[in-house]
């Protein structure tokens, strides 16, 4: 690798706990420095939250001594070496230099060696990507770069640090998660790097795939970035569902902007895009944005060329429906949890509601079905599939459906039924009354009733009741 090594001036704040942590430590003889992703948050002009110290010139029992004046400590697996530090409400780790050796598979496959006096170079190499193994120091005030990371940074590439990356396969997945949160485009030699790590794919857990995928759904801000990257290591192919988009037609009429692939990268664009994407929590984001990656996966099993409307077209007949059991399939392969898996499912099979409703609004009683068929899933994240849906075919845009989602969201506020279906209105307690003994039969009654509510048959109890009484259930 050529000589790329860069030192410029920079401000990073530094929080007081750990500021008097780092003096503490240089007392004793020690050197600090701030590594990873701080850094790279701090160029980007993005506030650091995780704050990770390597220090030169102390053993790790010193080090967790030390600190134990400032806050609370644990040695979390000494064989990492690294010391947690609790103090004023923050958190941080605190490591010693190390070299790694592998000597099996997986990511616990390695022999560990900690080194206090490693060189300041070395004791990177063991990092990912170069934008990841910038160094602060915070006693000069400047950043540290041996591997090019700030060019890297500034031309939005992702690349490795070293030959050592491919000891780790799941850095293929940190390089997707990476290239949506930041926006990067995929180094063609770390590309290709990712490709021969792909025999190493049966040996990464699922729990670190989900982790990966997560921070993807929850932190991606061009997440269609990340699926390029993705495509572009070849480990899409390990992900058979999303794979099975790329070049998979669409009607140009409908869909100028290209197959199912090109599609779903505009949709999660969108996504990300919406004004409202920030005011979100993690939670509500990885399900909104793993709902729309699989809306269209049931494309793959749909797709037809016939005639429709005088003309032979591309078309996907009921994919909404075989979309479902496909996100499920993809969410169990990546590790989801079965809860989201649930929600997921229930977007994507509900995803075309609004066109049952070609030239007409959605009616009341229809929105207070979907919002039950809907469970455990909202309507109000059904929404946002929808519009994601809608504003992934640039140029595209139609009117009568953007009318019909203006609608759907006002409706579904007004209605209350945004965030649950509505309580059902007959109870036991009103049969108990009408002199009616409780018994199997009242799960019946109530059952039908019920439906019927969300019909409009009813909206108050003397209702209820008056509906019961001329179906003859009582």
């Amino acid at each position: 690798m050529p000589n790329t090594f860069k030192r410029i001036d920079f401000d990073l704040p530094i929080p007081e706990s750990l500021d008097e942590a780092f003096a503490l430590l240089k007392e004793s003889g020690g050197s600090c420095f701030l590594v990873g992703g701080c850094v790279r948050d701090a160029l980007e002009g993005i506030s650091p939250i995780d704050f990770d110290v390597e220090v030169f010139g102390l053993e790790l029992d010193e080090i967790a001594a030390i600190l134990s004046t400032v806050g609370k400590t644990d040695l979390v697996g000494r064989s990492f070496a690294v010391v947690k530090l609790w103090s004023k409400g923050a958190e941080y780790d605190f490591s010693v230099p190390r070299t790694e050796t592998k000597s099996g598979q997986g990511h616990r496959g390695f022999d560990i060696k900690t080194d206090p006096n490693l060189d300041l170079k070395s004791a990177l190499t063991r990092r990912d990507f170069t934008i990841n193994a910038l160094r602060y120091d915070p006693y000069e005030k400047t950043i540290i770069d041996y591997f090019g990371g700030l060019d890297d940074l500034k031309a939005k590439e992702i690349r490795h640090v070293s030959n050592a990356f491919s000891e780790d396969p799941l850095r293929a997945l940190r390089a997707m998660q990476f290239a949506g949160r930041f926006g990067l485009s995929l180094n063609p030699e770390t590309a290709e790097l990712c490709q021969e790590m792909k025999r190493e794919f049966a040996y990464v857990a699922t729990e670190r795939i989900w982790g990966e995928w997560q921070k993807w759904a929850c932190q991606s801000t061009i997440p269609s970035k990340g699926l390029i990257a993705l495509k572009a290591s070849g480990w899409i192919s390990f992900f058979p569902e999303i794979n099975a988009l790329l070049r998979l037609p669409q009607e140009p009429e409908w869909h100028p902007e290209g197959d199912v692939f090109a599609h779903t990268l505009h949709c999660i664009d969108a996504l990300a895009a919406h004004s409202d994407w920030s005011s979100f929590d993690s939670e509500t984001k990885t399900t909104l944005m793993l709902a729309t990656l699989c809306h269209d996966l049931g494309k793959a099993r749909r797709t037809r060329y016939v005639e429709f409307k005088g003309a032979l077209r591309w078309t996907s007949p009921g994919h909404d429906h075989e979309s479902g059991w496909l996100s499920e399939s993809l969410m169990t392969r990546i590790g989801a949890p079965n809860a989201l898996k649930e929600k997921i499912r229930a977007l994507v099979v509900n995803h075309h509601f609004l066109s049952s409703f070609v030239d007409s609004q959605a009616s009341d009683a229809s929105l207070k079905r979907l919002s039950k068929r809907i469970q455990p899933a909202k309507t109000n994240e059904l929404y946002y599939v929808m519009w994601a849906d809608h504003n992934g075919r640039p140029p595209l845009l139609s009117e009568k459906q953007e009318k019909r989602l203006v609608y759907f969201n006002k409706r579904i506020r007004e209605l209350a039924v945004e965030d649950e279906a509505p309580k059902p209105i007959l109870q036991g307690r009103h049969l108990i009354e009408k002199g009616l003994d409780p018994g199997p039969q009242f799960k019946s009654i109530l059952s039908k009733a019920y439906d019927a509510q969300l019909k409009g048959e009813f909206d108050n109890v003397d209702g209820a009741l008056t509906w019961v009484k001329n179906e003859s259930l009582i």
